[in-house]
């Protein structure tokens, strides 16, 4: 189901928490909610989900008017960050609860619901499992239970909430995978929020990064990575280096000396260069580079991260190299980015 977020507006004390802020999710998309805390990302989720009311604004599931419904009434699939199964309940018993609660006209047979949840217990690949108790699951088995649960209803859209924050490392790998392939699978409409940037470029459809109450840009991973609109976008996926520069004539100065970068274009004055770290090539001399001291090597599983101080200012950016390849501190290294994009205030 198509689900349209149209000029909301959600204050908290007349502060506000989201700021004219629209959003189209198609339908059977998976897309990520990306931001830092405080950015509104939760906060948009459950106005989404019908936990929060907007201040402002209209929320369409299709072509209704949901912005007035019930959780029940949009009927979500909620997946929260600490499972919040209920402890007393079977496994089994967990995944039915939304279809025993149902309304006795809509609510399916006690056979129905039995199948239906063990079917979605196999889904999730805990077959064999039902009849234990959340406490004596792993905390990646209790998720999947809390996914099961969420999915057993038939909702019209999936919503999920840092849901592997409460994981180590390598348990939330192995699930983004595996949730990925449950999407793939059963084609609901589903939005999780993370703060995690790796977890929404390996999972979504779609990331909407988020700051401060407002979607910065919205775009497929590659556009997001490779193409960020603003300084703050930059920045906040991937890792980056940010150095004032300015443009004269086209060509792009670092204090008094041109580095071998053109801007074709490009109206001159002050501005601020980004580039990542492996987006630059090692060049032997200075005709027209970067080049400074390197003040710290480490390794860093396959690659070699390098700090090095660049020029008057001691401006410290770092790059990665080849593991094999020498960088003493103290030494002094010389390079070009290849791949860059200049920003103004």
């Amino acid at each position: 189901m198509d689900v349209r977020v149209k000029d909301i507006r959600k204050e908290f004390s007349h502060l506000p928490a989201l700021e004219n802020l629209s959003l189209n999710i198609r339908s059977g998309e998976l897309i990520a909610l990306l931001g830092p805390s405080g950015s509104g990302k939760t906060t948009l989720l459950r106005l989404i989900a019908g936990l929060e009311s907007p201040t402002r604004g209209t929320i369409y599931f299709g072509e209704d008017d949901a912005s007035s419904k019930t959780v029940q009434e949009r009927n979500i699939g909620f997946v929260f960050q600490h499972y919040a199964l209920f402890r007393h309940m079977t496994v089994l018993d967990n995944v039915a609860f939304g279809l025993t609660i149902r309304p006795a006209a809509r609510r399916p047979a006690k056979a129905e619901i039995r199948r239906r949840a063990l079917d979605l217990l196999d889904l999730v690949q805990l077959s064999g499992l039902e009849k234990r108790y959340p406490a004596q699951l792993s905390g990646g088995q209790r998720q999947r239970v809390a996914l099961a649960r969420a999915m057993a209803v038939e909702p019209n859209v999936l919503l999920l909430d840092e849901p592997f924050g409460a994981l180590d490392a390598q348990v939330r790998k192995e699930l983004r995978r595996w949730l990925r392939e449950i999407h793939d699978r059963t084609g609901h409409t589903t939005v999780f929020v993370t703060h995690d940037q790796d977890e929404a470029l390996e999972l979504a459809d779609r990331v909407v990064v988020m700051s401060k109450g407002r979607i910065e840009q919205v775009g497929t991973p590659d556009e997001i990575y490779d193409e960020p609109n603003s300084p703050f976008v930059y920045g906040f996926i991937g890792q980056s280096n940010c150095l004032p520069i300015r443009v004269e004539a086209g060509q792009i100065w670092l204090e008094d000396r041109l580095i071998g970068l053109s801007a074709p274009g490009e109206a001159d004055g002050p501005a601020k260069l980004f580039f990542r770290p492996h987006d630059i090539e090692l060049v032997d001399g200075c005709g027209g580079c970067l080049a400074g001291i390197v003040v710290q090597s480490r390794r860093v599983a396959g690659t070699r991260h390098v700090e090095v101080e660049l020029g008057a200012a001691r401006t410290r950016v770092e790059i990665e190299l080849p593991p094999q390849r020498a960088a003493s501190d103290g030494n002094r290294i010389a390079f070009r980015p290849t791949r860059f994009k200049l920003f103004r205030d």
